[in-house]
């Protein structure tokens, strides 16, 4: 029996995209599929709206996204939520980094722009991949823009390198590893999860009328808002012990076959 789906929501790193980053080609006509039937996608990540919106430019209209994992949710330019951090944490979290001595760089998140002050290609080419639109300032406690996330790439193991650095942020604010290179920082009520159910609740959609596909620790808490939930089969072990279902790996395109499988179609 095919589940009424009215909305589906997708991680993008690990989940949906491929091994170089890109859309698969046999989403766009699944698009057209649910946009027929009245089925929201919406693409769920830690990456920046301008990155989301630039991935998805053929398909973006009326299209709801929650970028920068929960911090920011647009949909058709409008600010649907955002939740910015104080200059103080952000502050403080640039000077507990400065200790570590892992091979780090440091993205402050905006909601239109993000600034690194790290130059190097190899950084750089990390960046350029989650956040096309950033900047390079030489010291990152001027930013005067409003930060919305703090995001800290590793060039070792971010769960063991760069996490155990951050400890002390975990009271009151959201500390997540968010890829195998990556640690989010970011105000404590946010996550996928919360995103999601907000966008739920304005658009009257139900966990019933909901599926959602992830593979990493932050897709923890989208997975449990919905009730039709996916683990890659290439996700981390805690993301398929929460998950109701397993989809194959992103490299076979797992979340195309698992909603040809929804909607009833082929693929």
């Amino acid at each position: 029996m095919n589940p009424d789906l009215r909305l589906v929501a997708a991680d993008m790193d690990g989940t949906l995209l491929d091994a170089e980053g890109r859309v698969p080609d046999r989403l766009w006509p699944l698009l057209e599929i649910m946009r027929e039937r009245g089925i929201l996608f919406v693409p769920a990540s830690g990456r920046q709206y301008a990155t989301l919106r630039t991935l998805f430019a053929r398909a973006a209209a009326g299209m709801p996204f929650i970028a920068e994992n929960g911090t920011y949710v647009v949909r058709d330019d409008v600010e649907i939520s955002s939740a910015p951090l104080d200059a103080d944490t952000v502050r403080a979290v640039i000077a507990a980094l400065a200790g570590t001595p892992a091979d780090y760089g440091i993205v402050i998140c905006g909601r239109d722009r993000a600034w690194v002050s790290r130059t190097d290609d190899a950084f750089l080419g990390e960046v350029d991949k989650y956040y096309v639109v950033h900047e390079v300032i030489a010291d990152l406690d001027a930013v005067a823009d409003q930060a919305i996330k703090i995001a800290v790439f590793c060039f070792g193991d971010a769960e063991t390198e760069i996490a155990p650095a951050l400890a002390g942020f975990r009271a009151t604010h959201q500390v997540v590893v968010s890829g195998a290179a990556w640690v989010d920082v970011m105000d404590a009520r946010v996550n996928k999860g919360e995103a999601l159910r907000a966008l739920q609740d304005a658009l009257g959609i139900g966990p019933e009328h909901s599926a959602a596909f992830g593979d990493y620790l932050n897709d923890l808490e989208m997975l449990q808002a919905v009730e039709w939930s996916y683990a890659m089969d290439n996700a981390h072990p805690d993301v398929k012990a929460v998950a109701r279902s397993l989809a194959p790996h992103h490299h076979d395109e797992g979340v195309i076959e698992v909603l040809g499988e929804l909607l009833g179609v082929e693929v």
